[in-house]
């Protein structure tokens, strides 16, 4: 007797679910396999979590408080930016220069100045092994398209990732002061405590 092996049929899966492409791979939300289940309902996969929430909102509101607006525009909310036709990302919170924005219904296509992330928000899949290849190779085509410093905030490991581009790369601890930005320091055991929530 023969045994023939059935292959797999692939599953397509929506354009929706899609977060990101980098170096022209398609990166899904992480979690978009159990919608592709039907195990969950797809706003369930595609927000923050209420840390990872609160800290974008933390984080931006020091340092809208602190920049000089005239020069800069400070932008949340998940902005894209479109690097490339391989290249569709996007931030936590990015930093542009004033002068060189102009305000559209369509991605950025100019680099931020600075780009800030809080947590992996994709599904590995096969496109990479741990979540620090992932990181690593987004930070470097961030320097490529032209962004001058990417920071990394890892909620679960209390880890901060300093990138600038062309120096060496810091990591830090959470209860390490920093300057996130141009003469704006950050400390987030200080910022956690002054928000009466303690260590996290």
């Amino acid at each position: 007797m023969i045994l023939v092996e059935k292959k797999k049929r692939k599953i397509k899966v929506p354009e929706y679910l899609v977060r990101e492409v980098l170096n022209g791979k398609k990166l899904y939300y992480k979690g978009y396999k159990d919608i592709l289940s039907k195990k969950k309902k797809p706003e369930e996969i595609m927000g923050s979590s209420s840390i990872q929430s609160y800290f974008v909102n933390l984080i931006a509101f020091l340092i809208t408080s602190k920049i000089n607006r005239k020069n800069y525009i400070v932008t949340t909310n998940e902005p894209g930016l479109h690097a490339d036709h391989k290249n569709n990302l996007s931030n936590d919170i990015a930093i542009f220069e004033k002068s060189k924005v102009t305000l559209s219904d369509k991605y950025f296509d100019i680099p931020p100045v600075l780009s800030i992330e809080v947590d992996v928000k994709i599904a590995l899949d096969e496109n990479f092994d741990n979540e620090i290849e992932y990181v690593f190779e987004k930070t470097q085509k961030l320097h490529e398209f032209g962004v001058e410093k990417v920071i990394w905030f890892f909620t679960r490991a209390k880890k901060i990732f300093i990138m600038p581009k062309n120096e060496n790369w810091l990591t830090i601890n959470w209860n390490q002061n920093f300057e996130v930005f141009e003469g704006i320091e950050l400390n987030i055991n200080q910022l956690l405590a002054e928000d009466g929530f303690g260590e996290i």
